[in-house]
């Protein structure tokens, strides 16, 4: 990751994010066992670096490390540190996030290059294509347009979501989740992030905000998912089998619809009440 790291890092920077002059953050990193820690791009805000204490092939320790070390009223969670965030995430973030006692907030994920990565990179897509495409969308400029270079996950807002990269809860209802299920114990967490998502949306009280206008977006490293077709249909059937092992029906995607935050317009549409 020591190519992807610093990028996403640098995405959530204030010097690519915008809107975000009256707000005070923080960004922690978790290593989860690399052979030295990875070097950090020098920002602003400077992201608080920990190793984690116990270092497993599962993201999943490293993560709820991060959880608990985080100050703020508003915890986003990123599991994946290959996914740079457009320019507006953290403002979306934090405006979605008056909208509603208990939200769950959830950005939409998108991939890098012309399709899903699993499949161009079996087209020859790989980091040097990718470097050339970011600088051409003109990266790392604010005003780069990212999605212009990408992939949706899902093509409407509104589709079927199974999981969100940058998921932000209330730091009391984090708690009351109990972060991520350190039962996802396999390499890259298998389902542990589409899990938290369904249970963060059944948490009594709890309100899905999906966000439109803002995203992340993924590198590619040669990840669980997107190393090749037959190894992401290996990786996502593996995830699907450890969830049934683990809550004992199928994994499924969040269906419903939820209250839709729309960046570019700072409105909220509740949809229809019956």
């Amino acid at each position: 990751m020591a190519r992807e790291l610093p990028r996403t890092l640098m995405s959530l920077s204030r010097a690519f994010q915008r809107g975000v002059e009256d707000l005070s953050y923080e960004i922690i990193v978790i290593d989860n066992g690399s052979d030295r820690l990875p070097d950090l791009p020098a920002m602003q805000p400077a992201p608080l670096l920990r190793r984690a204490s116990i270092c497993v092939p599962s993201p999943v320790g490293a993560l709820n490390e991060a959880l608990s070390l985080a100050r703020a009223p508003l915890v986003g969670a990123f599991i994946d540190g290959a996914r740079m965030a457009s320019p507006g995430l953290l403002r979306a973030a934090h405006d979605a996030a008056q909208c509603h006692a208990h939200p769950v907030i959830a950005l939409p994920n998108r991939q890098l290059g012309p399709n899903w990565q699993a499949i161009s990179a079996q087209d020859g897509y790989d980091r040097a294509t990718e470097d050339a495409l970011l600088a051409q969308a003109g990266w790392p400029d604010p005003a780069a347009d990212l999605f212009a270079v990408s992939f949706p996950e899902t093509r409407q807002i509104t589709d079927p979501m199974l999981e969100s990269n940058a998921l932000f809860l209330k730091a009391d209802d984090w708690q009351r989740l109990g972060g991520f299920d350190p039962g996802f114990d396999e390499a890259g967490g298998g389902a542990a992030n589409p899990d938290v998502f369904l249970r963060a949306n059944a948490l009594a009280g709890a309100q899905l905000i999906r966000v439109s206008g803002e995203a992340t977006f993924h590198q590619i490293h040669g990840g669980t998912t997107t190393a090749g077709r037959d190894a992401a249909v290996a990786a996502l059937k593996a995830a699907s089998r450890s969830y049934m092992r683990l809550r004992g029906k199928p994994l499924r995607k969040v269906a419903q619809r939820g209250w839709i935050y729309d960046a570019r317009t700072g409105t909220l549409d509740r949809g229809m009440s019956v």
